[in-house]
C-alpha cells in the first residue's frame, strides 16, 4: 500500500485528522513553505516581464480554482466563468469610484457582489444537469455580456471603467513589483482556504454530488443547496480574481470577458486535472506559458529557410489560435486526468522520496 501512496516507510495514519492534512508529509510541507519564500524574491531575481506572467498566474489561478471547486468537485458545468470574473473587475472598480470604498476592501465586497449574481443564476441551474446546466450556464454568460455594455452606471458601457490601484496605509501599489506581493499573498491566502473548504463537511458533501448524487441524497446530503453553494464559491472566486486583474491593470472593459474567456478557464482545470487543487494551479501555468512557447517557436520558424514560404507564414499566424483547442484535445484523449495526475505517475515511478514530493 505505501508504493500506491508514496508515503515513507514508518509512516503510518491512525487518526481521521491525520490523514486528512493539507500537506501528506513534512517534506511537501517544507517544500511547499521554502517555494512561497523563494518566489518573494523573485522581483529581486528576474525582469518585469516575467512578473507580470506570476502576477497573471495569480489572479487567473485565484479564478480556475473556483471553476474546479464548481466543476472537478461537485461536478456542475459552467460556461459563463468568464463573466462572472469580469463582474468582479467591474464591480470592484465601481464601488471604489461610486462610493470611494478603499480598494483594499472593495475587493472582497466585489468577491461577494459577484457570489450573489452567482448564486442567483445558479438557483435554477442547480435543480438541472449535463446538456441543460451548460446550456444555463451558457445563458448566463451571455446575459451578463449584455449587462456590461447596457449598464453604463456600472461598467461605463463602451467606455471602460477605470480601476485604481491599490492604497494600503498610504503606500500606492502600482507597479509590477510591489502589486506582485498583493497577488501573491491573495494567491496563497485563496488557495489554502480552497484546501481547507475541501477538507470540511460541505467540501465532502460537493465531493458526494460529484460521485453519485443518489447516494449523497440517501445519506442526507442536500443536493439543492450544496449545487447553489458551489454555484457561489465559484462565483466568489471568480469575483476576487476579477478584481485583482482590474486593480492590477487599472482599465477594464467589457470585450475581455467573452465566451472565449470562459473557454480559457475550463481548458485550464481539464488541463492541470479536474478535482485538483494542485492541478489547477499546474493548469494556469501551462495555460499562461503556452502563448509564451508559440510565440518563441514561431519566431525560431520564420528564422529558417521554411519561415519565409508564403503558405507557412499564413500558417504560423493561425497557430496560437487554435493551440487552445488542440491543447484541450489532446489532453482529453491522452491525460484526461490532467497534469496533477501525471506528476503522480511521475512520482510513482521515481521512488526518490526526498525530492519526489
Amino acid at each position: 500500500m505505501s508504493s500506491l501512496t508514496m508515503r515513507p516507510c514508518g509512516d503510518f495514519r491512525t487518526s481521521y485528522k491525520q490523514d486528512n492534512t493539507i500537506f501528506e508529509t513534512k517534506t511537501i510541507r517544507y517544500a511547499a513553505i521554502l517555494s512561497i519564500i523563494a518566489l518573494c524574491f523573485a522581483p529581486l531575481l528576474v525582469d518585469s516581464y516575467f512578473i507580470t506572467l506570476l502576477i497573471q498566474i495569480s489572479y487567473l489561478g485565484i479564478a480556475a480554482l473556483g471553476l474546479n471547486i464548481l466543476v472537478g468537485y461537485t461536478g456542475q458545468i459552467s460556461l459563463g466563468h468568464g463573466a462572472f470574473f469580469g463582474f468582479g473587475a467591474f464591480a470592484s472598480a465601481w464601488l471604489n469610484t461610486s462610493f470611494s470604498i478603499p480598494v483594499f476592501l472593495c475587493i472582497p465586497l466585489a468577491g461577494f457582489l459577484t457570489m450573489g449574481v452567482g448564486m442567483m443564476f445558479g438557483a435554477p441551474a442547480a435543480r438541472i444537469k449535463g446538456l441543460y446546466l451548460a446550456i444555463a450556464t451558457l445563458a448566463s454568460q451571455f446575459i451578463i455580456e449584455d449587462f456590461f455594455a447596457r449598464a453604463d452606471w456600472f461598467s461605463g458601457g463602451s467606455a471602460g471603467s477605470m480601476a485604481e490601484p491599490i492604497n494600503l496605509f498610504g503606500f500606492v501599489f502600482d507597479t509590477d513589483q510591489s502589486f506582485y506581493y498583493i497577488a501573491l499573498f491573495a494567491l496563497v491566502f485563496m488557495y489554502i482556504w480552497g484546501c481547507n473548504l475541501m477538507r470540511s463537511r460541505d467540501g465532502r458533501a460537493f465531493v458526494a454530488v460529484r460521485d453519485h448524487y443518489l447516494s449523497a441524497e440517501i445519506m442526507g446530503v442536500k443536493l439543492n443547496k450544496y449545487r447553489l453553494l458551489s454555484f457561489g464559491v465559484s462565483s466568489f472566486y471568480a469575483g476576487i480574481g476579477g478584481a485583482l486583474y482590474a486593480h492590477y491593470l487599472g482599465y477594464v472593459s467589457a470585450e475581455g470577458f467573452t465566451i472565449f474567456m470562459s473557454v480559457q478557464f475550463l481548458a485550464m482545470i481539464i488541463i492541470g486535472g479536474l478535482g485538483s487543487i494542485k492541478g489547477t494551479l499546474m493548469g494556469v501555468i501551462f495555460m499562461v506559458f503556452l502563448p509564451e512557447a508559440l510565440e518563441g517557436g514561431v519566431g525560431l520558424m520564420k528564422m529558417t529557410e521554411w519561415g519565409n514560404i508564403p503558405m507557412v507564414v499564413d500558417g504560423l499566424a493561425y497557430i496560437k489560435e487554435m493551440a487552445i483547442g488542440l491543447v484541450i484535445i489532446g489532453f482529453l484523449i491522452f491525460e484526461p486526468e490532467g497534469l496533477a495526475h501525471r506528476w503522480t505517475q511521475i512520482k510513482n515511478y521515481w521512488k526518490f522520496y526526498p525530492f519526489a514530493y
